[in-house]
């Protein structure tokens, strides 16, 4: 019995071993350095917004974008995702005093159709976008797909046209930095980006030779060229966490490039405990392929990984309190990076596993939210039921 108990004190500290060595040292990654923005002529980039009820900020993101310092030729287009607020007056005006200030770059607002079957919401609205893409910049070398939330400092565009051409690279997307103002975005946002991280190694992304493929959707320049070639935004309509199932898509094509934003962050907040609960909630089970096997595998990886460490510390069983104390202590150990990016003190790190906890739970709603049909929930649509029924 004792030996039984030796084992399972000892794997949580056999995964985090395994975790700072060999996958792809996901931890340690950090923002990414500027690239040199060559002198000669900068390619015609068209960026396409799907926006919904984001009346707010809006405003703010088609400034950023109106205003970027990039000589080529720069079509903005925004597709009004029959929103039931302000959204597209605010991004007309903002446009417009872009203009009036002197951007050379252009601005086209579309209205968005209703919800065809067996698409989700955003990849609807980004179709719709593409679509007229090809009309106003039909000779554009690439498109940016970011979102209606997400604000570009001013060399945001010139930088990832420079990656991508530099490294030849189809794909180019920045994790936008999120907003940790509240004690709740504080204490659970790092961890969100940790978690990530450790799903898709940015390293494994990077390598060509690696077959893992994701990108952050709220950054990702993509050659049109590439695009195309999977079938378009079509291939990956139904797709609820469409920007890693671009990923996927687009680094069958050629090698992509994914990391940690600078210049690039977003402007939604999630104050409260319950908004990073749904946060989770609407996509966790998602990302499970809807397999109850694999919401098992995944509560019992956490628990092993995460919840297990300090029960084990804490036990009164001195012969394995040492395995747990290094678990405990590796855990931590790989956090400091991420909590030094969020500008977070290192007494945060040793509370991570409640932070998992939370999110297991999180895991755990969002499965019962799918099994009641309300699964994918987002701007009053429940995507999942959604996409389930236009399949039927």
């Amino acid at each position: 019995m004792f030996e039984t108990f030796i084992v399972l004190a000892g794997i949580p500290a056999g995964i985090w071993l395994y975790l700072l060595l060999f996958r792809g040292r996901f931890w340690l990654e950090r923002p990414a350095a500027a690239v040199a923005i060559g002198a000669g002529r900068q390619p015609e980039i068209v960026a396409v917004i799907p926006a919904r009820n984001e009346a707010g900020v809006v405003g703010d993101v088609v400034t950023a974008l109106m205003r970027q310092n990039y000589a080529g030729s720069f079509t903005l287009i925004l597709v009004d995702d029959n929103s039931e607020d302000g959204t597209a007056a605010e991004a007309r005006e903002a446009a417009a005093a872009a203009r009036a200030a002197g951007s050379p770059h252009r601005f086209h607002l579309v209205s968005g159709k209703k919800l065809a079957a067996g698409w989700t919401g955003k990849l609807w609205a980004v179709n719709q976008g593409l679509a007229e893409a090809q009309k106003l910049a039909p000779a554009a070398r690439y498109v940016l797909l970011t979102d209606a939330d997400i604000r570009h400092g001013a060399d945001s565009l010139a930088q990832l046209v420079a990656r991508a051409e530099e490294g030849g690279f189809n794909l180019v997307s920045m994790m936008a930095r999120l907003k940790t103002e509240t004690f709740a975005e504080k204490a659970l946002i790092p961890a969100y980006i940790f978690f990530f991280q450790k799903l898709y190694p940015f390293a494994w992304v990077r390598d060509p030779k690696h077959k893992l493929g994701a990108a952050a959707g709220g950054c990702m320049l993509v050659r049109l060229k590439a695009l195309k070639s999977i079938g378009g935004i079509a291939a990956i309509r139904g797709a609820l966490i469409d920007d890693c199932a671009l990923g996927r898509a687009i680094k069958q094509t050629g090698p992509i490039w994914l990391g940690l934003a600078g210049p690039v962050e977003s402007l939604r907040g999630y104050p409260l405990w319950s908004d990073i609960w749904n946060l989770v909630a609407r996509s966790a089970f998602t990302q499970l392929h809807h397999s109850n096997l694999l919401l098992l595998g995944s509560v019992l990886g956490m628990v092993f990984t995460y919840l297990l460490p300090p029960f084990i510390v804490l036990s009164s069983d001195p012969g394995i309190q040492p395995l747990g104390i290094m678990a405990w202590a590796m855990m931590a150990f790989a956090y400091l990076p991420t909590l030094a990016n969020y500008q977070r003190a290192a007494l945060w790190a040793p509370f991570l596993p409640l932070v998992a906890l939370f999110y297991t739970l999180a895991t755990i709603a969002s499965a019962w939210r799918y099994w009641r049909g309300q699964g994918g929930q987002w701007k009053g649509r429940a995507q999942a039921e959604h996409l389930r029924k236009g399949a039927s």
